[in-house]
């Protein structure tokens, strides 16, 4: 199996298009010689770029016309350590997701083995072993990334309980609780809910309980 993670494009023109980050520099922009080639007007010739280290991957701006944004916050100057499912917006045309390679997030680690599927309703399906949520026949494609999948597996596991922004932080982001922002977060929940509506746009799953956390939400 390939660890090597993805960038999937969920917004724009280009929705729908990923790009493998398999080696240790990949470049985006619209300059052809660029490894992931933007064809907007609006990002730069040569606008970021993704960097393999020794800890994992780093985006920085290449100084873009544009900006980038990664969770919402603007990135410049010092590079931005990239976590799975951050959320990275080049020059406010397109948002890509950043998905993390199988292996940083191995699903055994989140001590959610068991999830009830008659808990979740009769539609809803979650398969643990593929990472597959169905709606009836529908099955979401592109899969959720890591941290998406485990966050939704840790409300399931719940069962209706709040789960706090520190336990969802602990849960999808075990090796770095202190250094998540609210920010990254909510981006996670926000993009959730999208894939979500995906399958299933009549019925928000994710509710926030203000002042507390997150809690699953059953179909009626």
């Amino acid at each position: 199996m390939n660890n090597s993670p993805l960038l999937i494009i969920y917004k724009g023109s280009m929705a729908g298009s990923r790009w493998m980050v398999s080696s240790d520099s990949v470049t985006l922009g619209r300059a052809r010689d660029c490894e992931v080639v933007l064809p907007e007007r609006e990002v730069s010739r040569y606008h970021a770029r993704i960097e393999r280290d020794a800890t994992g991957y780093v985006l920085r701006d290449l100084g873009s016309r544009n900006g980038t944004l990664v969770n919402g916050e603007a990135v410049r100057g010092l590079p931005y350590r990239l976590r799975d499912g951050d959320e990275i917006e080049l020059a406010g045309a397109l948002k890509l997701s950043f998905v993390a390679g199988e292996a940083t997030l191995p699903l055994a680690d989140l001590g959610l083995d068991g999830v009830d599927n008659d808990h979740i309703g009769q539609r809803l399906q979650v398969d643990q072993a593929t990472r597959q949520v169905c709606f009836g026949r529908q099955i979401l494609d592109p899969p959720l990334s890591p941290a998406q999948f485990g966050f939704l597996v840790r409300l399931i596991a719940a069962k209706g309980a709040v789960v706090t922004r520190e336990e969802a932080v602990a849960a999808v982001w075990p090796e770095a609780a202190g250094g998540v922002t609210d920010q990254a977060l909510d981006a996670l929940v926000y993009r959730l809910r999208e894939r979500l509506s995906e399958l299933d746009p009549d019925h928000v799953y994710i509710a926030t309980v203000r002042g507390h956390g997150f809690r699953f939400s059953l179909r009626p």
